[in-house]
């Protein structure tokens, strides 16, 4: 290299610094548990359906990515990698390539130190070896050679009984899954997935093959001309995902370096999510240099009823217990098949998707009055188009999607970025009340691709150093009737937040979240549509010892009212310490957390650390406690035991639940257990 010295010397003075921020990573926890608190902003859910993307996250650290050979689709799978980091670092190492240490990435435009501290967990420099063309043949052979294997099984007990196991439920109370992973590479994958939930029937009744549900599938990447071919089950995401969108950063979150925009892939369904994913083939082959043609089919039974004919409900829930939800069982046949064509050239992104789907009989839900332009009859289409381009620091991302009842939605991106750090982010996005998409999953106030408008602006910059800012406002409205509001509807909901590292094992972070809609007052069968209005305060405190603990100490305080009705409240005080050792294989997690609420609209979310590749974020409304023990020990190199109990104590009820699922007493407690064998 022509400046050679002058390279070495500035990597070496910057050594110190990236080791700093290593240090404060040091362990991919630290990441993944900020990926998911973030996205519980603006859809809490009591366990994360995040499973596949973390696990592989996860697959990364066990074997991280070479810089000098990575491809453009590996660093998009990265989500607090921007479109113009990504660009950027693709340009240096165009140019500078081989890369000689990592400490190179300071010289990347744009890489800023937090974006590094996630990034350098999952890569490696190393040698180039020679590319050969890879034949299925020689693949096959390498990977029973070569690849590696992963079972993985769970068990959870609960030490409490729900009414319905007094009559309607089949099966006993413990929940048991079982998977199977094998990978050679990025190549080759394969795995299955068996799993029964709590209260269904293990081996009888119409499971006479044992698990209620079974999942497998074959994924071929990067093999000559052909990109991806998966068989079985698999999850598609192409565009913005207003056609098809299985993106896990879709939402609103608190800071804009994980924000995300959706790549057009073909993608394994490897989770015990029963709802969520296609099955059959879908394959993707690059026709050119520049060109990428994917194709697929799928042919699925789903859980529905069916009265004289007609399909009035679809389940979504994967149970089968009781007789009611068995009978539902694989009643309804769905079948999909499509296209998309995307084209990259540069700093310009073009893609087209179609999608056509039908059942075996017409859809016909029970209508009510906010329902009247949803999905209903036997077949669907779909159809968009997409695009993205950048130009310099200045990005921009979109789809325009139609559908059969010919309303369109859209949604644009617009996004800048300096080298300082600083953010500029706008979304504008048009869903027409009378346009629908069952696959669907886009930036929105609603998990619906449907009936919404709204603009949302935010920013993030470092005012002072140690310090990062964030705010957003986000201003949408409803044209037609939703489920808790009789007529059009609007709002804004607005967040700031404000982060603080005074030193290296210290991070602060205050946020406060107003949000305002409309909803039915209750009371008057909807009658009466008042504005409501939702204050959330909320501190956190962590500590990293650097050496064995990690504390986190969080406060939160919600205020909730309807215009001109009084006020209530809900309070949450949450404490967590994590234990580990360098020269021993234990990792111990404990966390208490006390709430109080006036009612439900001010329940409480509590972070909390779930099992393996899974986070829990349980809601709490009324007056109690909760507390949880988690260990994990590592035997060896390929066994893993982790074990988890909670509970939750209640102190003003002496039942919790209502109707089948109703438990007498104050008190839920469960036993979480995991066993992971690798070879």
């Amino acid at each position: 290299m022509k400046h050679d010295p002058l390279f070495r010397l500035i990597s070496f003075m910057n050594c110190l610094l990236i080791t700093l921020v290593c240090t404060a990573q040091n362990h991919q926890e630290h990441y993944l548990e900020e990926v998911v608190e973030n996205l519980s902003v603006n859809n809490a859910v009591e366990e994360t359906t995040w499973e596949e993307e973390l696990e592989e996250l996860s697959d990364s650290l066990r074997k991280p990515l070479n810089l000098n050979t990575i491809t453009r689709g590996q660093l998009e799978c990265f989500p607090f990698l921007s479109a113009e980091q990504i660009e950027h670092l693709l340009a240096y190492l165009y140019l500078h390539r081989p890369m000689r240490t990592i400490y190179e990435l300071q010289l990347v435009e744009g890489m800023d130190r937090k974006t590094i501290a996630h990034l350098l967990p999952y890569i490696c420099v190393d040698v180039i070896n020679s590319k050969e063309s890879i034949r299925l043949k020689t693949l096959l052979k390498d990977a029973v050679k070569y690849g590696r294997h992963e079972c993985l099984t769970r068990l959870d007990i609960p030490f409490y009984k729900r009414k319905g196991y007094e009559q309607d439920y089949y099966g006993p109370p413990v929940y048991n899954s079982l998977k199977y992973t094998f990978h050679y590479r990025e190549n080759l994958r394969m795995g299955l997935v068996a799993e029964k939930d709590a209260g269904e029937p293990f081996g009888a009744i119409r499971n006479k093959k044992g698990y209620d549900f079974y999942s497998f599938y074959l994924l071929i990447n990067e093999m000559n001309r052909l990109k991806t071919l998966c068989v079985g089950s698999y999850r598609l995401n192409f565009g913005q995902g207003l056609v098809f969108g299985d993106g896990f950063l879709t939402g609103k979150t608190t800071t804009l370096s994980l924000f995300s925009f959706q790549n057009a892939e073909i993608k394994r369904h490897a989770s015990t999510d029963e709802c969520h994913y296609f099955q059959g083939v879908a394959a993707a082959v690059h026709t050119s240099k520049a060109t990428t043609l994917s194709a697929f089919y799928s042919y699925r039974l789903l859980d529905g009823a069916v009265h004289n004919g007609l399909i009035t409900s679809l389940q979504g829930t994967g149970w089968h217990r009781t007789k009611k939800e068995m009978n539902r069982k694989g009643t309804v046949a769905q079948q999909l098949t499509g296209t998309h064509l995307s084209y990259q050239q540069g700093v310009l992104k073009l893609g087209a998707t179609a999608a056509y789907y039908w059942y075996n009989r017409p859809y016909e839900p029970l209508l009510r009055s906010y329902s009247k332009y949803h999905l209903r009859g036997q077949r669907f289409f779909n159809g968009s188009v997409d695009y993205a381009y950048r130009w310099r620091r200045l990005s921009c991302q979109g789809e325009v999607a139609f559908g059969k009842h010919g309303g369109v939605a859209t949604v644009h991106f617009l996004r800048y970025a300096d080298p300082l750090g600083n953010k500029l982010m706008l979304v504008h996005r048009y869903y027409a009340y009378n346009y629908w998409a069952l696959f669907g999953r886009a930036f929105g106030e609603r998990t619906t691709v449907q009936n919404e408008n709204g603009w949302y602006l935010a920013g993030e910059c470092v005012p002072w150093p140690r310090t990062l800012l964030f705010v957003s406002a986000d201003f949408f409205a409803f044209p037609w009737k939703t489920y808790q509001a009789n007529k059009s509807s609007h709002g804004m909901d607005f967040c700031f937040q404000m982060s603080y590292v005074p030193q290296a094992s210290t991070h602060m972070s205050f946020r406060y979240r107003f949000k305002r809609k409309e909803r039915n007052l209750p009371g008057t069968s909807g009658e009466v549509v008042l504005p409501i209005y939702t204050h959330q305060w909320r501190y956190r405190l962590a500590y990293d010892t650097h050496r064995w603990l990690v504390t986190r100490t969080t406060c939160e305080v919600n205020q909730f009212h309807y215009q001109g009705r009084p006020l209530s409240y809900g309070y949450q005080l949450s404490q967590s310490f994590r234990c580990h050792w360098a020269d021993f294989p234990l990792r111990l997690e404990a966390q208490a957390t006390f709430f109080q609420t006036d009612n439900y609209d001010t329940r409480v979310y509590a972070f909390e650390k779930g099992l393996l590749y899974t986070w829990y974020v349980p809601s709490f409304s009324g007056k109690g406690s909760r507390y949880s023990l988690h260990f994990r020990y590592d035997i060896n190199a390929h066994w893993m035991c982790l074990l988890k109990f909670g509970e939750t104590i209640y102190a003003d009820r002496q039942v919790i639940g209502s109707g089948s699922d109703e438990i007498k007493g104050n008190k839920k407690g469960d036993l979480q257990m995991q066993l992971r064998l690798k070879f």
